[in-house]
C-alpha cells in the first residue's frame, strides 16, 4: 500500500485565497448561467426581476448550494480516508457504506415506501448508510480485535460487493420505477429544493467536526499507528472518529444526491499535490475545492446538452477518469525515477 508522505501545506493564506475565488466563481456561474441568464443585479435587488428572483432563489441557488455541499463532504471524506488509510487511491466509498445508502434508497423506490412523504427516501438511504457502517465495523471487529485498517477494508469491500449484488437484483426486478431508479444511482442535484439542504446541513457539520478534531491526529497517523502511539495519540478512539465522521459525510452526501464518483478521490488529491498534506488544511481545503468541482460539474451537466439535463455522476466520471489516470501515472512515474 503506497502511503502517503505528509508535506507542509505551501502559503495557506495563497492557497485558500485562490481556493476561495474559485468557489464564489464557481457559485456565481451556477446560479447566473441557464436556460434563463440571471443578472447580478437580481441577488441585490429581487424586485427589479420577480421572474428572476424566482427562479434564482427557488430553483437555481438551493440546487448549487447541494451541489456545493455534497461536493465539499466527499471530498472531505475522500480526505480523511486517504490519510487514515494512507492510500491515496481511498475513496469516501471504501467502506461500502454507499452501498448501504443506495440500497436504502433503490428499496424505497422498489417497494414504493412513503412513510415520510417527500423526506423518505433520504431518510432511509440514510438509515441504510449507518447500518452498513455499524455491521462493517462490528465483523471487522470479530475478525481482528485491533481492528487493523486492513481488515476494515476487506470488510467494506465484502460489504460493498453483497450489497452490490442486491442492488443488481432490485433493478432486475424492477418494473415502471427503472428509470427513477437508474436516475437516482447516476447521482443528481436536480430538483432537489431547500428541504434538501436542511437534511445534509445538521450531517454535514457532526460528521466535518468529527474530522476537524482530528486534524492533528491524522498528521501523526501518517507516519504509522505505533508511531502515531508513541507521539501520544489515542489511535483507537481517533480511529473511530475519522471512520465515523467520513461515512456521516459520505451517507448523507449519498442519501441526497445518489453516487457521485471520483470528487472524493481526485479533489483530495489534487489539493495535496498543490498545497500540501498538513491535515489542519487539506481538510477545508479539500472540501471548498470539492464543493467548487461539483457546482461546476453540474452547471456542465445541465447546460452541455440543453434542455436535456444529464446526470451529474456522468460528467464528474469523465473528468475525474482522466485526470486521476493523469495523477497516477505521474506519481508512478515520479516512484519509479526515484528507485532507479
Amino acid at each position: 500500500m503506497k502511503k502517503i508522505r505528509q508535506r507542509k501545506t505551501k502559503q495557506p493564506a495563497t492557497a485558500y485565497t485562490v481556493s476561495a475565488a474559485m468557489l464564489l466563481l464557481a457559485l456565481w456561474l451556477g446560479v447566473s448561467v441557464g436556460s434563463v441568464k440571471i443578472p447580478f443585479h437580481v441577488l441585490v435587488d429581487p424586485e427589479a426581476d420577480e421572474v428572476a428572483a424566482n427562479i434564482l432563489w427557488n430553483i437555481r441557488m438551493p440546487r448549487v448550494v447541494l451541489a456545493g455541499l455534497v461536493g465539499g463532504s466527499l471530498a472531505l471524506a475522500g480526505a480523511a480516508f486517504q490519510g487514515l488509510l494512507k492510500n491515496p487511491l481511498a475513496d469516501p466509498y471504501t467502506l461500502g457504506v454507499s452501498s448501504g445508502a443506495s440500497v436504502g434508497a433503490v428499496a424505497t423506490l422498489f417497494f414504493g415506501i412513503g412513510l415520510f412523504g417527500a423526506y423518505t427516501l433520504p431518510i432511509f438511504s440514510m438509515a441504510g448508510a449507518m447500518a452498513v457502517l455499524l455491521l462493517v465495523i462490528g465483523f471487522a471487529r470479530a475478525v481482528d480485535r485491533s481492528l487493523k485498517m486492513e481488515t476494515i477494508i476487506l470488510t467494506g469491500v465484502i460489504f460493498g460487493s453483497f450489497l452490490g449484488s442486491v442492488l443488481s437484483l432490485m433493478i432486475a426486478l424492477t418494473g415502471e420505477e427503472l428509470r427513477q431508479i437508474i436516475s437516482w444511482l447516476l447521482g443528481s442535484v436536480s430538483m432537489r429544493g431547500w428541504k434538501y439542504v436542511w437534511i445534509i446541513l445538521p450531517f454535514l457539520l457532526v460528521g466535518g467536526l468529527l474530522l476537524w478534531l482530528c486534524r492533528r491526529e491524522l498528521n501523526a497517523m501518517l507516519f504509522g499507528e505505533e508511531r502515531a502511539h508513541h507521539l501520544g495519540v489515542d489511535v483507537r478512539k481517533r480511529k473511530w472518529m475519522i471512520l465515523g465522521g467520513g461515512s456521516i459525510l459520505t451517507g448523507s452526501a449519498v442519501a441526497v444526491s445518489g453516487t457521485i464518483g471520483f470528487v472524493g478521490l481526485v479533489v483530495p488529491h489534487m489539493t495535496r499535490i498543490l498545497w500540501g498534506s498538513d491535515h489542519r488544511h487539506l481538510l477545508p481545503l479539500s472540501f471548498i475545492n470539492g464543493a467548487s468541482l461539483l457546482v461546476l460539474c453540474d452547471l456542465v451537466a445541465r447546460t452541455i446538452i440543453s434542455p436535456t439535463e444529464l446526470p451529474v455522476g456522468v460528467i464528474t466520471s469523465f473528468i475525474g477518469a482522466p485526470v486521476f489516470a493523469f495523477i497516477f501515472y505521474r506519481q508512478r512515474r515520479k516512484g519509479a525515477v526515484r528507485h532507479a
